[in-house]
């Protein structure tokens, strides 16, 4: 049985992650490594944690504490790294990028010191296309390709640009077994719902607007989480050392598709239920992603289209409205009424 350190896997693709390999019977023992930070919760996993205490352990600590990333190793045999550990949200690292740079830069080279340290087997480090920058809106044809030049454009995407640079030097300095993922905009069940989709979606069960921001035609591409879980297992099964692997869903839409297709599913329409916001500061106005080399080299590609995933991820906030009702509240409505306050 493999033994594999997942930090982040409280988290949301960490915990999809986590609940994709246990659920079904992959020979692992995973160990979850999580700080339960405002966007980690431990109810994500705590069923699994409760049904497989032989294959998932949990343990509450910080990747920047180089003694806790040490003991994952030396007390639980850990062989493997999965990376999922860090602040993720561009609006939180504009109001504050300091968590952005401990978490994500700090952390990071914490986590391989300790890795190197121990001589893991293979390390995969999930990143974002968000370290790309900003794609033109008149040239669909250009798309992020892994030899794109990285050209970060947010406090969170230099902060994951610096810990890609710090991952590719370990590898040349150190030959470490080290890959790279860099995926698209991900949606899907265990969201913290101030990423848009939930957001939009919890807002609109609430009786209240989504928030648009802009002109509401900034175009991302769309990746179901379960999608994504499957593309880094790939990667960690036959990926190649020193490589880097973009992972794409394949659904490029701007924000307004989005909401369109949403207030369709759920029964709103643009008067009842959307405003428009003042746009977010240097909001990159298209992202896209290439994802050939994914499957032309390790044979995975996205399974699930926006059009049916979407209706799924709808009905699992319905179905589980306990669990973002407990988040949405608290602090939760403090940052909310500070995002988009006047705006």
């Amino acid at each position: 049985m493999r033994t594999i350190l997942v930090t982040g896997g409280a988290g949301f693709i960490g915990a999809n992650f986590v609940r994709m390999l246990i659920e079904r019977g992959e020979d692992v023992k995973l160990v979850v490594l999580d700080k339960l930070t405002y966007a980690g919760n431990l109810g994500n996993i705590n069923d699994l944690l409760a049904s497989q205490p032989e294959r998932l352990v949990f343990v509450k600590g910080d990747i920047c504490d180089g003694d806790v990333v040490q003991a994952m190793f030396d007390d639980h045999g850990c062989r493997e790294v999965v990376h999922f550990a860090a602040e993720s949200h561009v609006d939180r690292s504009i109001l504050s990028s300091s968590p952005f740079i401990q978490t994500n830069v700090v952390g990071t080279q914490v986590l391989l010191d300790v890795a190197k340290s121990k001589n893991a087997e293979r390390f995969v480090h999930v990143s974002t296309d968000e370290v790309y920058g900003s794609l033109p809106e008149d040239k669909p044809e250009i798309k992020f390709a892994e030899e794109t030049p990285m050209a970060p454009n947010s406090p969170y995407s230099a902060s994951k640009a610096a810990s890609d640079c710090l991952v590719r030097a370990y590898f040349h300095t150190f030959h470490m077994p080290v890959m790279m993922t860099r995926c698209s905009n991900n949606y899907g069940p265990y969201q913290f719902p101030e990423k848009a989709l939930p957001l939009f979606i919890t807002n609109l069960m609430q009786g209240m607007k989504i928030p648009l921001y802009g002109d509401g035609l900034n175009i991302r591409d769309w990746l179901y989480v379960e999608d994504h879980c499957q593309a880094i297992w790939t990667v960690l099964n036959k990926g190649k050392a020193g490589e880097v692997y973009n992972i794409g869903g394949n659904n490029e839409m701007t924000n307004r598709a989005i909401v369109d297709t949403i207030l369709r599913e759920m029964g709103s329409n643009w008067d009842d239920g959307v405003q428009y916001v003042k746009d977010r500061p240097g909001h990159d106005r298209r992202y896209a992603i290439d994802a050939g080399k994914i499957k032309r080299e390790l044979g995975w590609e996205p399974r699930h289209r926006f059009h049916t995933a979407i209706k799924k991820t709808i009905q699992w906030y319905k179905d589980h409205q306990d669990w973002w009702r407990a988040i949405k509240n608290g602090e939760y409505l403090k940052y909310y009424q500070t995002q988009y306050a006047g705006r």
